[in-house]
């Protein structure tokens, strides 16, 4: 077999590939059951998750999207194994994974080989526990993963329109650990190894459980939210919780959350501080093969491991506190950042892969340009619950030094094997308008800016202003439309001198709460007139533990109490989608009769007199 297909390289995902490695069925630690394929790259959070137990000491095997419709011996091949098993839905939320904005189901799945639907199931965490509780009675389940974590409380569902009690209620799962796993995971081996069990790991950080008695812990203060069965009845005391459970989520010393569940309580265990460059650094260099397991060569290519292929990941994290975004909710808002040498290793290894063509596809995390940020004065941060950094304004103590991540570029652009390194994730262009020359000067800003437009932007650079309404940009939490025009003239006067004739290419979101018809004609009316024939935009998709959300299911701001008008109706959805597309010719009729309904037929030939378009 050659070099790259020898699978002892690979977690074993297989009894064949188990045997080779020394072990039979009922030998093993720990087996992972994800509803991903298998890829060892540490993009993918089962493979981080494997080789972090793999470095503990202990023996590991996945079982990759098993068949959950026959009679399951995807989910017996291995046996039961000695500690735990692990479960995770996948790289995203099966729901959002499986269905549009529209809850039409989705024609191909980015994480299965040749882009094949139908391989993990609706609600995979839940699915997925419920046979393995079935199978191994006495067998721990952990879940973990991002379906997990966002549904670890009482949540909104928005496929089956209903509020649903925490993950751990419907699943009958053990133990649940929410955000980034390897530090909380850690802690559970080494409580394990020690013979403390499973069902007492009831202290560890950033876990929760459900249990009939609340254990005590001197080391956190608790807050209890509103019990589920409450939050059932009325919309607008539900909301409330999410002030509680973001404000906690967003702090440095948080404390313990508690809510009651039927006879039982949840509780919500404080998240570890962000993770050291160093301890950072080790998840990113365990000894992954960086390629999709030898099972799939014959089944196609995998859509999301070819996007992230030839990436280098340089931080976790985002303090943009976007109201419909869950990476925070998550990820956390306090940015862990790799260490430069880290990079450089990662570089090394990227290009001495054997498809390596010169071209880095993308450098950056949740959004491109928050390396290395922090608080200027961390004492002010340990006082600090806000859910967002730049939102209204960007913090007086938040250090939004660039350099760090400008000299990154530098040192990957000059590599003997890149030819080209692009930056391919969202770039927060509001914190790259600078407010004079002394916060230019001190924080790189048109540095970094000069050196993104002239060497690290493949043609079209990526920007996020969401909306042009002030009033939606503040549900939105996100900055005035002012700065869009300020970036955008500092990327044409920059694209100007170096002479390329680069795009701007921003996304918008339709049918956010808060938005109305006027509001979408609007944005279509400001948007052509700056030039803009828009492609990537969105319907607003209510996913759990987002601010968005929680106004969408219960018409209230929960920070304010005050009403947000919805757009919940499949009409609605369409008609505020289609201004994004004002100038094709089967919206044309509707936009102009929905303008003259509401007195703006200004709008319409604001639109067609834009920039000489002619609709």
């Amino acid at each position: 077999m050659p070099e790259l297909l020898d699978t002892r390289k690979w977690l074993p995902i297989t009894a064949e590939e188990l045997e080779r490695k020394g072990f039979g069925p009922g030998e093993l630690d720990v087996i992972l059951v994800s509803g991903d394929a298998y890829v060892d790259h540490p993009s993918f959070g089962t493979a981080v998750i494997g080789r972090m137990l793999e470095a503990e000491g202990l023996s590991v095997a996945i079982i990759p999207q098993p068949n959950w419709r026959d009679d399951l011996r995807d989910f017996k091949k291995f046996g039961a194994p000695r500690l735990f098993f692990g479960v995770t839905a996948g790289n995203m939320d099966s729901m959002v994974n499986h269905y549009t904005a529209r809850k039409r189901r989705r024609s191909s799945d980015a994480y299965t080989p040749g882009g094949a639907s139908g391989f993990r199931p609706d609600y995979a965490s839940y699915t997925y526990t419920k046979i393995l509780k079935q199978l191994y009675p006495d067998v721990p389940v952990l879940l973990g993963g991002i379906e997990a974590s966002l549904r670890r409380v009482t949540h909104y569902d928005y496929w089956s329109d209903s509020l649903k009690p925490t993950i751990l209620a419907d699943t009958g799962a053990d133990l649940l650990v929410y955000g980034n796993g390897e530090l909380p995971l850690k802690e559970i081996i080494r409580l394990v190894k020690r013979g403390v069990p499973f069902n007492k790991l009831n202290t560890v950080p950033q876990t929760a459980l459900l249990t009939e008695h609340v254990p005590l812990n001197k080391s956190w203060q608790d807050v209890e939210i509103t019990p589920h069965e409450t939050c059932l009845k009325d919309k607008k005391v539900y909301s409330q919780n999410f002030k509680i459970i973001e404000r906690e989520s967003n702090k440095t010393n948080a404390r313990r959350i508690l809510q009651r569940v039927d006879h039982r309580t949840l509780v919500i265990n404080p998240p570890y501080p962000p993770m050291d460059s160093a301890t950072l650094d080790r998840s990113f260099e365990y000894p992954y093969t960086r390629m999709p397991h030898p099972k799939y060569r014959k089944r196609g290519p995998i859509a999301a491991y070819e996007m992230i292929k030839f990436s280098i990941n340089t931080h976790r994290g985002c303090f943009g506190g976007c109201s419909f975004c869950t990476i925070s909710a998550h990820q956390g808002k306090f940015i862990a950042s790799r260490s430069k040498e880290s990079i450089a290793r990662e570089l090394e290894a990227l290009a001495e892969h054997p498809e390596f063509k010169g071209v880095i596809s993308d450098m950056g995390g949740p959004s491109a340009n928050m390396y290395k940020m922090q608080g200027k004065d961390l004492s002010i941060c340990d006082r600090c619950s806000a859910p967002s950094c730049i939102f209204p304004k960007i913090c007086k103590n938040l250090d939004t030094d660039h350099h760090a991540l400008t000299e990154i570029y530098r040192m990957v652009k000059s590599h003997p094997k890149v030819k080209h390194a692009f930056v391919g994730s969202g770039v927060r262009y509001d914190m790259l308008v600078p407010r004079d020359e002394k916060h230019d000067r001190d924080n790189g800003l048109s540095q970094y800016t000069e050196q993104l437009i002239a060497n690290h932007v493949s043609g079209r650079l990526k920007v996020a202003p969401e909306h042009t309404a002030d009033h939606v940009l503040k549900v939105m939490r996100k900055p005035s439309f002012k700065l869009f025009h300020a970036f955008k003239r500092q990327f044409e006067k920059i694209n100007q001198r170096i002479g390329k004739k680069q795009q701007l290419i921003p996304y918008f979101i339709s049918s956010h709460p808060g938005t109305s018809t006027e509001d979408m004609a609007d944005l279509a009316t400001e948007t052509a007139e700056l030039g803009f024939h828009l492609e990537q935009v969105q319907d607003f998709t209510p996913t759990p533990m987002t601010v968005a959300t929680e106004i969408y299911y219960s018409g209230v701001h929960p920070y304010t109490g005050k009403p947000v008008s919805q757009n919940k109706d499949e009409r609605t959805k369409k008609l505020q989608n289609s201004f994004f597309f004002w100038y094709k010719k089967e919206n044309i009729g509707t936009i102009k009769r929905e303008l003259s309904k509401i007195k703006r037929g200004d709008l319409w030939e604001r639109l067609t007199n834009s920039r000489g378009n002619k609709a």
